[in-house]
């Protein structure tokens, strides 16, 4: 794959979180994104980690794309300096619209709408309907509840080892790069 034509979605929230680091590590990630020539999907928000990952990747030179659903157009969190700025009408459609965009998907700390998607597109995986890479960016430790979890899914049965795989952990904006990169 080119990798000038090639674009990762980012999950992310649209909080800032209590944590600094947190927005440094999107900051970075935006970054890393726009140094590797790689275009940037992500939900279409100025704020919180959503537009910190955004405008770092603008800031780098980077193509990025948002997809924002109208419900939230009107909250003044559209962000207006995109590289392309698509609305759609539903979370769904947001959703797939990323799915159709994006060859790899990166996933930064976030609350119920991250975990959303990434419970979707690794399930997705997991049943074929793509083979595009997952990674989780848990560089803060941040997602080490859910990885702890979802090993004992694996130990009771109800996750096969092999799709446990299928969810990549970097403990770096720049490792989670190289990894859909490959």
């Amino acid at each position: 794959m080119n990798s000038s034509k090639m674009r990762v979605a980012v999950y992310c929230g649209s909080a800032k979180g209590c944590d600094p680091a947190y927005m440094a590590e999107a900051g970075a990630l935006g970054s890393a994104i726009a140094a590797a020539e790689l275009g940037l999907v992500y939900g279409g928000a100025n704020v919180g980690l959503m537009g910190a990952v955004a405008d770092a990747a603008l800031a780098c030179g980077g193509e990025v794309i948002g997809v924002l659903p109208e419900v939230l157009s009107g909250r003044e969190i559209a962000h207006t300096g995109l590289t392309r700025l698509e609305f759609v009408a539903t979370m769904h459609e947001r959703k797939a619209r990323m799915v159709a965009l994006a060859d790899a998907f990166l996933v930064l700390p976030g609350g119920y709408g991250t975990l959303d998607e990434l419970l979707e597109i690794v399930t997705w995986a997991q049943l074929r309907i793509h083979a595009k890479p997952c990674v989780l960016v848990n560089s803060t430790g941040y997602w080490d509840g859910l990885l702890t979890f979802l090993d004992s899914t694996v130990k009771a049965g109800f996750l096969k080892a092999e799709n446990r795989k299928l969810l990549r952990v970097a403990g770096s904006a720049a490792k989670a790069v190289e990894l859909v990169l490959g």
